[in-house]
């Protein structure tokens, strides 16, 4: 037998080789579909330039943070419990004093601060201390109400307790403190004599150095001994309180402390 041999046109090959090239291009173009979307899969991902961050500031490109800043600063809490109370009170330290003094006969002020209203000084009966004087009495303040807690002294260096409320102005309680001995009754009534300065006086000495309200004021003795009016002066544009020792004999200032806490 005798086979035949045919070969294929050239129109014929030509097909046939386009048919070929094209399956090629399509695997390499689906190949390498893949690789974008392995790698694209891989990358980390990173904040846009312009995304705000968490605390309001926004973030570069580079990392850096812009616009305000991530951290403000805020009051302490003593700072922020002065701004709430100091301006509730109507009544100034000295016309609170004032009031207090006449509470008792022939007294002399030891000691007055600004406080808030609470369970004991909001109630004049039954505390385990003392005898306190209802008659006349002004209606007790509310809990957390602005006051005025003072002691005052007699000239035989008994201790009155009186609360004045600092938004009326009129006493609400008015006690002595049973709990003193003959001996603190002695010292008080010594301090007292000593001072030739006083409270109005040694107040006007802290408050001419710093210009601000008064929250306290007490007649005490430093770590020298030295009999001295300790005035507290609260500045109402940072809330600091500055604490002066004024000298209850001369008059001058024998120190000074600023909390700014």
């Amino acid at each position: 037998m005798s086979s035949v041999r045919r070969l294929l046109s050239p129109r014929t090959a030509a097909a046939f080789c386009a048919l070929g090239t094209s399956a090629l291009l399509l695997t390499a173009c689906a190949g390498a579909e893949t690789t974008r979307a392995d790698v694209a899969a891989a990358a980390p991902t990173s904040p846009s330039a312009g995304t705000a961050s968490p605390t309001g500031a926004t973030t570069s490109p580079s990392g850096t943070a812009t616009g305000p800043s991530a951290t403000s600063t805020s009051l302490t809490d003593d700072r922020a419990e002065r701004e709430a109370l100091v301006p509730k009170a109507k009544v100034t330290w000295d016309k609170a004093a004032d009031t207090a003094v006449k509470e008792v006969s022939g007294g002399k002020l030891t000691e007055i601060e600004l406080t808030r209203a609470s369970g004991e000084n909001a109630s004049p009966t039954g505390s385990p201390t003392g005898s306190p004087t209802e008659t006349g009495a002004a209606p007790t303040p509310s809990a957390g109400s602005p006051v005025w807690a003072a002691e005052v002294a007699a000239s035989d260096g008994t201790v009155h307790e009186v609360h004045v409320d600092a938004v009326t102005g009129k006493v609400f309680r008015s006690r002595t403190d049973s709990d003193q001995s003959a001996d603190d009754k002695s010292e008080i009534a010594d301090r007292l004599s000593r001072a030739d300065r006083t409270p109005e006086q040694a107040a006007k000495v802290a408050t001419d150095k710093t210009d601000g309200t008064v929250t306290a004021v007490k007649l005490d003795e430093n770590d020298d001994q030295r009999l001295v009016w300790m005035v507290d002066v609260v500045t109402t544009g940072d809330w600091n309180k500055t604490t002066y020792a004024v000298d209850a004999g001369n008059g001058k200032i024998l120190g000074e402390d600023v909390d700014r806490d």
